[in-house]
């Protein structure tokens, strides 16, 4: 069964009366076609017959079988879609529908998109995450927390108590830690003036704990504390954001820690985090089709089964776009939706125009697909005029 999955919805207003519908119709689409919404190759309609009971004639390609409702789409000044209802089939592509209500974006689309072949461009060298890091809801996989346990077994010995765990609500300086992405450093228990931050990398905690702050070195030194650490470790997405994602404590009771060892440590959380990455991270070096493309988003054809099974449930990817004859660009695209058919494939559309894609490329992106938009433009414009 065909599944369109839409991740973030379109934002429509200007819903429009029956009689207007259908006076845009006559006015507008009298000798163009309209498109079917989640048709695979783009599958074209038009109403070729109004009816007085306010139902039209639709007719498509004979090899369009729809259920009981059809939505078409089209562009005036901005995207719309009118949603059909089947009354009666009368042949193969002829269909006597009722309208049901029409759609209008609140914004017009921000760049022309044009269809383009794998001779042209390809999309290649895939790179995906097998898991989405939530930390907003705590769910870690449990590949991720198996590689934070063993990393913990390797570097326990770096003090006498070292411990690496994800974010969890209720310590009020781990949350600040969350909050900041500061390091809490207190070199010596006993030493009121470890509270102070050594720079702006740094937690102050003569500042967070106020008049708590002697109470709190106090039930440090009854536990045996001489220093504590307390790094924050960072996970970066293939869009280049930072999750807060875990941290590193270590705390001494026999040796004074220095701001040495908040560097190691720091390190540590530098190669944690790549250990996570490099096992949450599919590399997929196949070629998968660019169906459609515009300066700000694509939509592909993915055929790769591993691509498939993961794009379904991720929020974006990195990948390289292939123009003939040029060196491969790097982007980052973020799904906007997924649709599967019957037959098993996959349509992906991604948007890859601002900060999650790297400027550079863009730039060079950019170079390449602008005379492509304007050759593309001049085509249309050609053949409206001789069609008149």
């Amino acid at each position: 069964m065909a599944e369109f999955r839409e991740r973030k919805p379109r934002s429509f207003d200007d819903v429009r009366t029956l009689p207007d519908i259908i006076e845009m119709l006559k006015t507008h689409f009298h000798s163009r076609k309209l498109n079917i919404k989640y048709s695979i190759d783009r599958m074209e309609a038009k109403v070729n017959e109004y009816l007085e009971d306010n139902t039209v004639m639709l007719v498509t390609d004979q090899e369009f079988t729809p259920e009981n409702s059809i939505t078409v789409y089209g562009l005036l000044d901005k995207y719309f879609e009118i949603d059909l209802k089947v009354v009666e089939t009368r042949g193969p592509g002829y269909f006597r529908c009722s309208i049901v209500s029409m759609r209008k974006a609140s914004r017009g689309r921000r760049d022309l998109r044009f269809r383009v072949s794998p001779e042209k461009v390809i999309a290649t060298n895939f790179k995906i995450s097998k898991h989405t890091i939530d930390i907003t809801n705590f769910t870690i996989p449990t590949g991720i927390k198996v590689i934070i346990e063993q990393f913990q077994s390797q570097h326990s010995k770096l003090a006498d108590i070292f411990k690496v765990d994800v974010f969890q609500p209720g310590d009020p300086i781990i949350d600040r830690v969350k909050r900041s992405q500061k390091t809490v450093f207190i070199e010596d228990f006993s030493n009121s003036e470890s509270l102070k931050p050594e720079n702006d990398n740094f937690m102050d905690l003569e500042e967070f704990l106020g008049t708590e702050a002697d109470q709190y070195l106090k039930k440090g030194i009854e536990r045996g504390y001489k220093s504590l650490i307390i790094s924050p470790v960072t996970y970066i997405t293939p869009a280049d954001q930072p999750i807060p994602f875990a941290y590193i404590q270590a705390i001494s009771k026999k040796d004074i820690l220095t701001i040495e060892k908040v560097l190691e440590i720091k390190e540590l959380g530098f190669s944690l985090m790549d250990r996570i990455r490099d096992a949450n991270t599919l590399m997929v070096p196949v070629h998968q089709q660019i169906v459609d493309i515009s300066l700000g988003g694509a939509k592909l054809l993915l055929s790769d089964e591993n691509l498939k099974k993961y794009v379904i449930h991720s929020k974006g990817f990195v990948f390289d776009v292939v123009f003939k004859l040029q060196a491969p660009i790097t982007i980052y695209g973020e799904v906007k939706f997924t649709f599967s058919d019957n037959a098993g494939n996959m349509f992906v559309g991604v948007d890859f125009a601002g900060n999650s894609s790297r400027k550079d490329e863009m730039k060079r992106f950019y170079s390449i697909i602008k005379p492509m938009e304007i050759e593309y433009k001049n085509r249309l414009i050609k053949e409206m005029k001789q069609k008149k």
